[in-house]
């Protein structure tokens, strides 16, 4: 376990090294959407400045939509009609440029066939990922680089880094993210909702009192890649592993802040500042954002309709649309009670307050969860930066919040794995 109230001389050299690559970052995020073509017509300042900025969202579970039956990502989809949240007509609108496309795995038992099964899946929705870009080689590209996101944005691309959202699929070696980091794989999370043989979740009982020694070592083949760790849904206790044992800065893809929410998937003011002194970056969701009471009735009718239709199923035409009259219902009948925009700016807020700008993002958690009342979906992201501008920040400081502080951590991963090949 670390002291988290002291950053040792580890942490001290490492924060210099991610200081003069924020300052390369950041120059680089100056120059290249510079040859952009501004967005026709008139716009307010804060949608200009969006269209500007390279935009980057660290948590996009939108690989999930592209196994609907009859869902593309060049058309375009409302919430209400689908209740879907990205596709690429509304990543115009909204400036969003693109960002970390998640490879999200349920947790389910831990024995050998279930696990293969969930490295099957893992490995083609990789494989879906790759294929949505190789259809539209005119709107999307592979970013493998921190340096190749501002290069795509110019070139008038979308940016598809590939992440991990529970690293079960990986089994019992960790040797097999080299797979991944060769589909593209540039950022990784150990457990989701249940504890695994990596980490203990937030949201679980604990079992290894923070990583496990099989986590350890899957810490230490993510150092030696150029994968950031990504400490989302893991416990406090792994988190202080992480911060203790990588020899990069950490990243939280999509998490809030206790201060603002007390639940045990946000994070409290004194790992935040942990987590900055180390030189990493916690990203910003829209879920876990405030404390909300659904009604018995409508629980019940969610928790049957996951039932009937369980996230792992792969749905006909037919049954999609069934599922969604029937959530449509449970909607009307029940109504859901929700967050607002302005829940989601409190923990953004405070995030900057405790941690600096240098160490907060945006990662809203879209087609996971993500989205509240005026932050529907990313047609909405220039709220954020109308908001942040209003709150007295500087054009600087919103392109580090957009980009240029996840860009930085990827490129302190990539020196590292440069140094440790050397």
């Amino acid at each position: 376990m670390i002291d988290i109230r002291r950053a040792g001389a580890k942490v001290a050299a490492m924060r210099t090294r991610s200081s003069l690559l924020a300052a390369s970052m950041l120059a680089l995020l100056a120059a290249g959407p510079a040859t952009s073509a501004p967005p026709r017509g008139p716009a307010d300042p804060a949608t200009a400045l969006q269209m500007r900025l390279l935009t980057l969202d660290t948590h996009l579970d939108t690989p999930a939509s592209l196994a609907l039956p009859g869902w593309s990502i060049t058309d375009a989809h409302t919430v209400q009609g689908d209740y879907t949240q990205v596709d690429l007509p509304r990543m115009k609108r909204g400036g969003l440029d693109g960002g970390f496309w998640a490879i999200y795995t349920p947790q389910g038992p831990l024995d050998p066939v279930s696990t293969r099964k969930a490295r099957d899946f893992a490995l083609l929705r990789a494989a879906a990922i790759r294929e949505m870009v190789a259809a539209h080689p005119e709107s999307f590209a592979l970013a493998a680089k921190a340096a190749d996101a501002a290069a795509i944005k110019a070139s008038g691309m979308r940016v598809v880094y590939l992440s991990i959202e529970n690293a079960w699929p990986l089994g019992d070696d960790p040797t097999l993210l080299q797979s991944f980091y060769a589909f593209g794989v540039r950022m990784a999370g150990f457990a989701h909702f249940r504890t695994n043989q990596f980490a203990d979740s937030s949201t679980d009982k604990a079992k290894w009192d923070g990583l496990s020694p099989l986590g350890v070592q899957l810490l230490a083949e993510m150092n030696r890649l150029g994968v950031v760790p990504d400490l989302s849904h893991s416990s406090d206790r792994a988190l202080e592993d992480a911060l203790r044992l990588s020899k990069t800065p950490l990243i939280l893809t999509h998490s809030g802040c206790k201060a603002v929410f007390d639940h045990p998937r946000n994070i409290d003011d004194a790992h935040l500042k942990a987590l900055a002194a180390q030189g990493g970056v916690i990203q910003i969701n829209s879920v876990y954002v405030k404390g909300l009471k659904q009604s018995a009735q409508r629980e019940a009718a969610m928790k049957a309709l996951e039932a009937k239709y369980p996230e792992d199923k792969t749905l006909t035409a037919a049954e999609r649309q069934s599922m969604l009259a029937e959530r449509r219902a449970i909607d009307a009948q029940y109504p859901e009670v929700r967050a607002t925009f302005d829940d989601v700016m409190a923990n953004l807020l405070h995030a900057i307050q405790v941690a600096g700008v240098d160490h907060v993002g945006i990662g809203l958690d879209w087609d996971g969860g993500g989205g509240v009342i005026g932050l529907e979906d990313i047609a909405d992201l220039p709220k954020i930066t109308r908001a942040l501008l209003a709150a007295g920040y500087s054009e600087a400081d919103v392109a580090k919040i957009w980009s240029g502080n996840v860009l930085r951590v990827l490129a302190a991963a990539e020196a590292e794995a440069s140094r440790e090949k050397s």
